[in-house]
């Protein structure tokens, strides 16, 4: 039987250890053992088979698979006084803006500081990130229909946040196709205190964070993240472990959009305690660095399992892949990338769903392996999963080679090995590619005969679709 699952809805990823517990034992009241963790810092109850049943809570909200309209809001709260920050954006600054959104969005909302690393920045619909300037915030658009994130004229006061972004969500019915039409709209639907942007957005490149582990800060705290590999936390262990966040006087617990947890101000003459909980429940908290940094779909055992094959063939040639990030999809929505690299699974061809086929993948890089810049460059195209350890190990090569130098933003980016794009035509059903470099052998068609040229009855090789049915597209490929 397929599995269900109900998300629950965590504002900013944050929540104290007596909230977590309460739903820990509502996910053992519905016969769950685990919880995992989803990519926008909720928590999902997954049961493998049968029908999950949960009680209706007031307290907490809980949103069914099929359920749509309520989205959680992402900071990065979770970053606040243990990873780089802008200085006047402190850890309780976050949660007075968070306690100003009483309402539940239905688009997706970022709350974040531009000076981490931990937490994308562009991933949601409403895109807040700190400005210089105190209590002041850039907010990048980019609506459900649009393909590209706009920046809001103007910077938004952080008592505001809430209610500029519940009036652009009732403006949405006006369907704004620009983002200066949106800002004139939400002048004249409410009254905001902005402040007008004197320069532009910049965002500091940082190697990715180490987020896993016993970790000092300061004199006499610590923080501890914890990992698990397979995203099944167990919750025997986890409800100790809000025990002692009580005893140790630990108000909240955060979630990364990484899938593991962050626990934040532990102090040091309680740091023995913490040490004896995770021996006591053999809990590693030095994963590989090889294992750490995956993005995958929540409860996919094929991704899991290409990124364990992956991991396996980083480990047996000795490869490093520090401060480099990784995501597996099986869909093509750059807007939601926040890896430096994508591994994409194609579809299978439309009517072939049910034919055995070998997997094919794509492989993107973030411009300069920064997935802030949201500009990805395809690798290579179509193949097959044997060559994808080699292919990301060159990719790991170009990352280091270019590690410290400074981009030149006002240039094209220029990978360093070589690329050169040529134009190719894809069929729409099945993804068949014509390339005028090889023709098409199949229905005679010599190499070097461009698509235009073709005759109008020609027809797809493997779907038989119509020569219309092909979309022009730009195919990166490696230069020999």
């Amino acid at each position: 039987m397929k599995n269900t699952y109900s998300r629950v809805v965590v504002k900013g990823g944050v929540l104290s250890p007596a909230e977590l517990k309460q739903l820990l034992e509502l996910a053992e009241q519905a016969g769950l053992d685990t919880i995992s963790l989803g990519s926008r810092q909720d928590i999902l109850f997954i049961k493998d088979e049968g029908l999950l049943e949960i009680e209706a809570q007031s307290k907490f909200q809980l949103v069914a698979p099929e359920d749509t309209g309520s989205e959680n809001i992402v900071s990065s709260y979770v970053s606040a006084d243990i990873f780089p920050s802008t200085p006047w954006l402190t850890g309780d600054r976050y949660l007075y803006v968070l306690e100003q959104f009483r309402t539940q969005p239905h688009l997706k909302i970022n709350i974040t500081d531009p000076k981490q690393r931990l937490v994308p920045l562009f991933t949601g619909h409403l895109n807040f990130i700190a400005s210089e300037h105190e209590d002041y915030w850039y907010l990048y658009v980019r609506l459900p229909e649009w393909e590209e994130t706009k920046m809001y004229p103007a910077l938004i006061y952080s008592w505001d946040m809430a209610k500029v972004s519940a009036s652009i969500e009732k403006i949405l019915q006006e369907e704004p196709e620009t983002v200066e039409f949106l800002f004139d709209l939400v002048n004249d639907a409410v009254d905001c205190n902005n402040r007008t942007v004197d320069r532009p957005l910049e965002v500091p490149f940082y190697p990715f964070p180490y987020y896993e582990g016993m970790n000092r800060v300061g004199d006499d705290r610590y923080w501890l993240g914890l990992y698990w590999r397979n995203n099944k936390y167990y919750i025997d262990f986890l409800k100790v472990l809000c025990d002692l966040c009580a005893d140790s006087r630990i108000g909240k617990i955060s979630i990364t959009p990484w899938k593991s947890i962050i626990i934040k101000g532990i102090p040091e003459n309680t740091k023995i305690e913490w040490e004896r909980l995770l021996g006591r429940y053999g809990i590693n908290v030095r994963h590989s660095m090889l294992e750490l940094n995956w993005h995958l779909p929540v409860n996919n055992k094929s991704a899991l399992k290409l990124k364990e094959f992956l991991v396996d063939n980083f480990d047996k040639r000795d490869i490093s892949t520090y401060g480099l990030t990784f995501g597996i999809t099986d869909y093509t929505r750059k807007a939601y990338y926040f890896t430096s690299i994508i591994i994409e699974k194609n579809q299978p061809p439309a009517g072939l769903e049910n034919v055995k086929l070998r997997n094919t993948y794509n492989l993107l890089y973030a411009k300069n392996f920064d997935p802030n810049t949201q500009k990805y460059i395809v690798y290579v195209q179509e193949v097959d999963k044997a060559e994808l350890p080699g292919l990301l190990i060159e990719l790991s090569k170009m990352y280091f080679e270019q590690l410290g130098k400074k981009p030149e933003p006002s240039k094209k980016s220029i990978p360093l090995k070589e690329t050169k794009e040529v134009e190719v035509y894809q069929c729409a059903d099945c993804l068949t590619i014509y390339d005028s470099t090889y023709g098409d052998e199949m229905q005679g068609i010599e190499a070097g005969v461009p698509f235009e040229d073709l005759s109008s009855s020609y027809c797809c090789s493997l779907c038989e679709a119509p020569k219309s049915k092909f979309i022009r597209k730009n195919k990166a490929i490696v230069a020999q």
